[in-house]
């Protein structure tokens, strides 16, 4: 039996063939990969982390044991974090039904803080205004902008995983980055301006 140790941002449809027929190690793998992002995922919503982690586990307990339907899932980035979604807006569902009145509306997204290699580069003043501007777009907004930003997720399994239409997602996106430019610009404006010719 061939060595099948693929990355599993590369091949995810290999991982859940093997998962499928039961590979656990394929199966820790996609575990590995996935739960730092959904646990922040699932935490944006529920704010408790021990909730968030048990929400996340239990996905995960529940794809395992239905394994053999795994090589049938197309997408398993938006299947996890549908699954995810669902489970955290259940859990706030028993917990208070006037939570879940406004999906979205009212979580404060937490974002992450592991900084790039560019983003050191960057003064912390201007990081500070950029975090900021991020931390003030409405709540919808910032979920967007951190599933596309941070997560990596393209706009179609943003608007699958949200139940949004794709131009919303492009639209949310726009406001944006409009505001955190508009920020940010106000803090070069701080700076002396060269005269610029008409």
């Amino acid at each position: 039996m061939r060595n099948t140790s693929h990355h599993i941002s590369e091949e995810p449809l290999v991982e859940l063939q093997h998962i499928g027929n039961g590979d656990e190690q394929a199966f820790r793998r996609l575990f590995q990969y996935y739960s730092p992002r959904l646990n922040q995922f699932a935490y944006s919503i529920v704010k408790i982390k021990e909730a968030a982690t048990e929400i996340v586990d239990d996905v995960f307990v529940k794809l395992w044991k239905q394994r053999e339907k795994a090589s049938s899932i197309s997408n398993i980035r938006v299947y996890l974090y549908v699954a995810v979604k669902n489970s955290s807006l259940n859990y706030l569902s028993s917990k208070a039904h006037r939570q879940i009145t406004e999906p979205f509306n009212h979580f404060d997204i937490a974002l992450s803080r592991d900084q790039a290699p560019d983003e050191k580069m960057i003064s912390a003043e201007l990081l500070g205004k950029i975090t900021s501007a991020v931390e003030s777009l409405p709540p919808r907004c910032k979920m967007i902008f951190k599933l596309v930003r941070e997560d990596g997720l393209r706009y179609k399994d943003v608007a699958e995983i949200l139940n949004l239409t794709v131009n919303t997602v492009d639209a949310q996106m726009v406001i944006a980055v409009k505001r955190i430019s508009e920020k940010v610009q106000a803090h070069f404006t701080a700076f002396p301006k060269k005269t610029v010719k008409k």
